[in-house]
């Protein structure tokens, strides 16, 4: 049964200032809650219309209706399962091999959407400047399909961190030098710039080797790529040659 206060409490954590006071976020469904689960996340409660789950604790687990679900999700169709995980604290960025730097990608699909390529193409770190969505967003948790629990997500200055770093930093941009015809490295730091306005020009001065992915199709008229589907193609060209 839920009360009035779980129901405030949870649906409070859509908002980042919420999840920031609380230090608490939500995952929904199956696979994603038992891949935090299985990880370092700290599971604060369990809230499930089936009796799935046998690894959890009794004092941490509810069986609750759909129609009390159906309040707590921010899913069209729920899932059977939400629950609460403690935000962790945050770990420092490990510079070696590549790493994903993020300049200002505001929409959670994406940022989901990026943190589960890097998971699947072995990068270890993504480094998010501050305007970029939280990874600890309900829509970013799902997008990344349980990646949350492999990538070391954080958040700094790109500025002072590109300014810092020992690693060749590369940008994306629709003026580059074509991808398929640029020596990559083993290690190196990938920008990937906001939706709509690319990288920022601030960034552009660090960013010492530009990128692009050349358009085949005959007309030559597409604009640009969605960023998850440009840090795709991009990162299997790292993957391949580095």
């Amino acid at each position: 049964m839920l009360s009035k206060n779980q129901i405030k409490l949870i649906t409070s954590l859509q908002q980042k200032k919420y999840r920031k006071q609380h230090q608490l976020f939500f995952a929904e469904g199956v696979k994603v809650i038992q891949e935090l689960l299985n990880s370092n996340f700290e599971l604060e409660h369990l809230f499930s219309t089936t009796e799935h789950f046998h690894n959890v604790p009794k004092n941490k687990f509810s069986l609750i209706s759909e129609a009390e679900l159906k309040k707590i999700s921010v899913l069209t169709t729920p899932n059977v399962c939400l629950a609460l995980f403690k935000i962790p604290a945050e770990l420092p960025v490990a510079e070696k091999g590549l790493v994903v730097a993020l300049d200002d990608i505001r929409d959670p699909g994406n940022l989901g959407t990026i943190v589960r390529l890097c998971d699947w193409f072995g990068v270890k770190q993504v480094v998010c400047s501050m305007e970029t969505a939280d990874i600890y967003n309900p829509k970013v948790v799902q997008a990344t399909m349980g990646s949350i629990t492999r990538v070391n997500v954080v958040y700094a200055s790109l500025e002072k961190f590109l300014s810092e770093t020992k690693l060749p930093v590369f940008g994306t941009y629709m003026d580059g030098d074509s991808i398929y015809k640029t020596k990559l490295p083993g290690e190196g730091i990938l920008v990937m710039g906001n939706e709509a306005n690319g990288i920022s020009p601030a960034i552009e001065k660090l960013t010492g080797n530009r990128l692009s992915i050349p358009r085949f199709g005959d007309l030559q008229q597409t604009e640009s790529l969605n960023v998850a589907t440009a840090t795709a193609i991009i990162l299997s060209e790292f993957k391949r040659l580095g």
